[in-house]
């Protein structure tokens, strides 16, 4: 069944409304080399916004704070209807290792930061960015449920963590009555699905929503690459470096291009590009919410929203899964396999969350 931005869905345990598919805003600014200037960027918005779109991600650190005070210059008008979404915990100064991590100092900092940018003074979703290892959990919650009682956001998230890290802040949480984890952030696309090992499963059943970052796999499953393109150096030949910082991530390889190339088939079957097919999958997998967009220019946004018509057949969902199909591991393969199954409940088919 086609979708609309307005099709509203509850991100996780939460009431909050959110559209299926998300405005990222790291392509606000073009300090990072490859971003949108102010009035393109603001295109992006306005078409987005304009077809009923209320989530829009950024960060703290994105394009050197750009991305925040472009977001915010563009939703004043209509804030009271928008979700904004940003995150905390990377390294804001250099030299200051303080102004970076998930601890106290940092978060209220970044926090107080953001709302400057932003021109507000209330965020909707605040993610913990990248988990640091070194801070308590005590510590991270705690923060994020002052920063919730004194009405400065509203809700709060994960993003790049292990489950078994945020199973066990979601259970602190609930036990000390500390505002709830409602979302994880997480990378999740045909080409990057380990997530369905643990996280998925995880967020299924504590009642978090899965918001996928990096849908087309850094554009690989837009079919802009080639062959050619994994063993090269340098920027591309439009002079961007994004191929370059996707072969240094691992995401540009032989297999990525394979599954790549079960996309673009797909995508003929159905008269749609293989950006949108790959999007469109996403959009139907158990658990996500919403899919974020990382488009850089009103045609590639525009390409984008197009996934919201796709419908895919079940035999072509089967033909995308298995092409980009990742090995579960311990424990659960053992658990699927067909002995485990016959002594633990008498070989009955049990659906099991993935």
């Amino acid at each position: 069944m086609a979708l609309a931005l307005d099709d509203y869905r509850l991100l996780g345990r939460s009431g909050l409304r959110v559209s299926p598919l998300a405005l990222g805003t790291a392509t606000f600014g073009t300090e990072w080399g490859w971003g949108a200037e102010r009035a393109e960027a603001r295109a992006l918005f306005d078409r987005y916004v304009g077809l009923g779109g209320n989530l829009l991600d950024t960060a703290d650190t994105y394009t050197d704070g750009s991305s925040e005070r472009l977001l915010g210059e563009f939703a004043h008008e209509e804030r009271e209807r928008l979700v904004l979404a940003t995150k905390y915990s990377t390294l804001r100064r250099p030299g200051d290792p303080n102004s970076g991590g998930a601890h106290r100092k940092a978060l209220f900092g970044s926090v107080e930061g953001s709302l400057r940018r932003l021109g507000t003074d209330y965020l909707d979703l605040l993610y913990l960015h990248v988990w640091d290892f070194r801070t308590s959990v005590e510590e991270v919650l705690r923060g994020l449920d002052d920063l919730v009682r004194q009405g400065k956001v509203l809700y709060v998230a994960i993003s790049n963590t292990p489950a078994w890290q945020v199973s066990r802040m979601q259970a602190v949480a609930d036990l000390r009555g500390w505002s709830p984890l409602v979302a994880v952030q997480l990378e999740y696309s045909l080409i990057e699905r380990t997530a369905e090992r643990d996280l998925i499963p995880m967020a299924r059943e504590l009642g978090l929503g899965v918001v996928p970052y990096s849908p087309l796999g850094g554009g690989v499953l837009t079919g802009k690459y080639g062959r050619d393109d994994v063993g090269a150096t340098g920027p591309g030949p439009d002079g961007s470096t994004r191929r370059s910082h996707n072969l240094a991530l691992g995401t540009l390889t032989e297999r990525s291009l394979g599954v790549a190339g079960v996309v673009r088939k797909v995508a003929g079957e159905l008269g749609h590009t293989p950006a949108q097919v790959a999007l469109a999958w996403t959009l139907r997998k158990p658990g996500v919410t919403s899919t974020l967009l990382g488009a850089r220019t009103p045609a590639q946004l525009e390409d984008n929203l197009g996934a919201l018509a796709v419908e895919l057949t079940d035999a072509q969902l089967a033909r995308l899964d298995a092409a980009g199909a990742v090995v579960l591991g311990q424990p659960h393969d053992l658990l699927a396999s067909e002995p485990v199954r016959r002594v633990t409940t008498g070989d009955l088919r049990i659906e099991t969350r993935r």
